[in-house]
């Protein structure tokens, strides 16, 4: 197809393909319209389902409409329940005072456990993060959430963190050890020697979680950083 037979171009902020007449079997140029302006195919209560829908992590705009549409066939087993789920996590559920988890409870669920084990005390970045080690079932002490990892790109800044809520809880007695459980990122390796440096004065044991070869990974498919990471830590 020459250069003449299809021109993209854009007109009042919205792009369109123009089709000439012989690509287009000699009957009149396309004209189709792409994303904006686009002719509404459902009513503004589902469409505003389908744009909050898509926002959520995984979702696109299809998988939104296949979601909403689940959904919709689906009123009373799943969409009522659902809407009245949501609502009373929107009204309930807050951060934690204490380690900066989300629970309808203030402290949290954990915090107010008095079987935890309080002189070790878990950092994570985010609330995800302690749901994941909740699920493993390996540590019994508490958490400390950040809100999030040092970052020069996005402007994440030390007083951004709960970086002082931290030190204040690593030095109340009876507390021995800090685990940094960070991500083996850039960010989060930054993130846990900083804090590493500002908890150095304490009384108390800084230790990071083990970086190596997963369960069942095979060596010809780990990364050149996994492999130095496993060897540094190797033991007997």
């Amino acid at each position: 197809m020459s250069r003449s037979g299809r021109a993209l171009f854009k007109q009042r902020g919205t792009a369109h393909l123009a089709l000439s007449p012989r690509f287009s079997g000699g009957s009149k140029p396309w004209d189709i319209s792409i994303i904006r302006n686009r002719t509404p195919t459902a009513s503004p209560e589902i469409e505003r389902l389908i744009e909050l829908l898509a926002k959520l992590p995984g979702l696109g705009p299809r998988s939104a409409r296949r979601a909403a549409l689940h959904l919709l066939k689906r009123r009373e087993a799943l969409l009522a329940p659902l809407a009245e789920a949501l609502g009373e996590a929107a009204a309930k559920v807050a951060i934690c005072g204490q380690c900066g988890s989300l629970d309808a409870a203030n402290p949290c669920v954990i915090c107010a456990d008095p079987r935890r084990d309080r002189t070790m005390l878990c950092v994570v970045a985010e609330v995800g993060d302690v749901w994941a080690l909740e699920r493993a079932g390996a540590f019994r002490g508490c958490y400390h959430v950040l809100g999030g990892v040092l970052s020069a790109l996005d402007g994440v800044r030390p007083e951004d963190l709960r970086i002082g809520a931290l030190l204040e809880r690593a030095a109340e007695v009876g507390v021995r050890e800090v685990i940094l459980a960070l991500a083996a990122t850039v960010d989060g390796q930054t993130t846990a020697h900083v804090l590493s440096e500002r908890l150095a004065g304490l009384n108390i044991a800084v230790t990071r979680l083990a970086q190596g070869v997963p369960m069942g990974g095979e060596l010809e498919h780990l990364d050149d950083g996994t492999l130095l990471a496993a060897l540094a830590a190797r033991r007997a």
